[in-house]
């Protein structure tokens, strides 16, 4: 058999289970580059997932055996579409496969989303979570009220970051600047701002039933807007179970609530209309909601509601590529069931949208695999001899394109870990030039 040549663009998730599908379906004959803009792999893992949840972290483990085999190779610090056009990449490999998920935030589409102290969830993660991009963000945290748009684990996750103690990020991996800011924030009120009601949320219970083990925060949540007890036993098992918590955190008694300096409020069946202020958020009007045939209608009852900072944690959406094909309407690349064109894949959230868990990339990375497989058999792909990774470590060369190999990133990770803060595993680098010093 002919050597098979497949370059995966993303090293998050969705890539490295692509990549271990490539391996355990062609073996010895394949050969894998994993090609990632930043010096560092594992993409959301890294900067997406909460510095808090280090369990979920872990996964990253399993990437790691995939990386360290002879034939799939980890390519940092190469931006496709600027080092090397797509075209290039379909020329050299018999199949290319984009794993480049959903980076950017959903537009919050009401005016105002361009006022100081607004910004999206994959900016105001990103910069706790320390990415490049964003870790200059510098929100201003001195105000009383942030309100958090969406009924997600990320809006779950954001509440919870700024409701945390000092004493409650031991054990994560936030970095340092955020840490110190988060420290010492003002912030004594968030709220949790939903369109729909508390049996449409979007949250599993694990992370719901964080906010009611938090040292300084009380999560609230009104009666009357949960529905007759009932009706519960209508919901699948984990909706439930996340119902039964909202439960559970409406009966919290006042004097409870009153010894917590900090109070999470679900403000259910509300809609963010406009966001006002003077060159910075100040406040948010909001339209009372209700549910018709499941979906959220506006009643046209205003009302406004303080806000210092707001964080929209509404969904992302896959950043286009010149040359490729692209979905606007559902912020992803236009394919069926994973073929785009071509010798052109996509996987993950860059196929399917932001849904799912983690573990959903496994079986997405396992059935682009089957595609590109068909796909040989077939004679779509695969039919010149094409150079792979040599041919693009030729081109590289040429070009002067200083690329990060997985060795490398094992140098920047132990940096990070001797630079780690006492109580923590590891202080991520925020600057890319950092980032290849310490490798060097």
């Amino acid at each position: 058999m002919a050597r098979r040549h497949i370059a995966i663009i993303g090293s998050g998730p969705a890539g490295y289970y692509t990549a271990e599908a490539a391996q355990k379906t062609f073996g010895e004959d394949v050969r894998v580059d994993i090609f990632d803009c930043l010096p560092v792999p594992y993409g959301l893992i890294r900067t997406g997932v909460a510095p808090d949840h280090q369990s979920i972290k872990g996964v990253s483990r399993r990437y790691e055996k995939v990386a360290l085999t002879e034939n799939v190779r980890f390519v940092g610090n190469i931006t496709v579409g600027k080092d090397i056009s797509i075209a290039e990449l379909q020329e050299l490999y018999d199949a290319v496969v984009l794993a480049t998920g959903a980076p950017r935030d959903r537009d919050l589409g009401i005016s105002g989303s361009d006022l100081g102290n607004v910004y999206g969830s994959a900016a105001f993660v990103g910069w706790y979570n320390g990415h490049p991009q964003f870790a200059d963000l510098d929100p201003d945290l001195s105000g009383k009220t942030a309100v958090v748009i969406g009924m997600g684990n990320v809006a779950l996750d954001v509440a919870r970051i700024l409701a945390k103690s000092r004493e409650e990020f031991a054990g994560s991996d936030i970095v340092t600047h955020a840490l110190d800011m988060l420290v010492a924030s003002k912030i004594e009120r968030i709220v949790i701002l939903g369109r729909r009601g508390p049996h449409q949320i979007m949250m599993t219970p694990k992370e719901l039933g964080e906010l009611g083990r938090l040292e300084r925060a009380c999560p609230h949540v009104h009666k009357d807007d949960l529905p007759d007890v009932a009706e519960d036993a209508m919901l699948e098992p984990g909706l439930r179970k996340s119902a039964t918590i909202l439960r559970q955190f409406a009966a919290i008694p006042e004097d409870i609530r009153a010894e917590k300096p900090v109070a999470i409020e679900f403000a259910f069946f509300a809609q963010p209309v406009a966001l006002i202020g003077d060159g910075k958020v100040q406040a948010i009007e909001v339209e009372q909601t209700e549910l018709v045939r499941g979906r959220a209608q506006g009643t046209g009852k205003k009302g406004t509601l303080e806000a210092d900072l707001v964080v929209a944690c509404i969904g992302y959406r896959t950043s286009p590529i010149p040359g490729v094909p692209f979905d606007e309407r559902a912020g992803r690349f236009a394919n069926d069931e994973g073929r785009i064109l071509p010798g052109l894949y996509c996987v993950g959230w860059a196929r399917r949208g932001p849904s799912g868990t983690i573990g959903t990339n496994r079986p997405d990375g396992y059935s682009v695999i089957e595609a590109i497989t068909e796909d040989f058999d077939s004679g779509t792909i695969g039919k010149g001899a094409k150079q792979g990774r040599e041919g693009f470590d030729k081109l590289a060369a040429e070009r002067g394109l200083d690329i990060v190999t997985f060795r490398d990133w094992k140098k920047i990770e132990e940096a990070e870990e001797r630079a780690a803060r006492a109580d923590a595993p590891r202080e991520k680098f925020v600057d890319i030039e950092a980032m290849i010093r310490a490798r060097d």
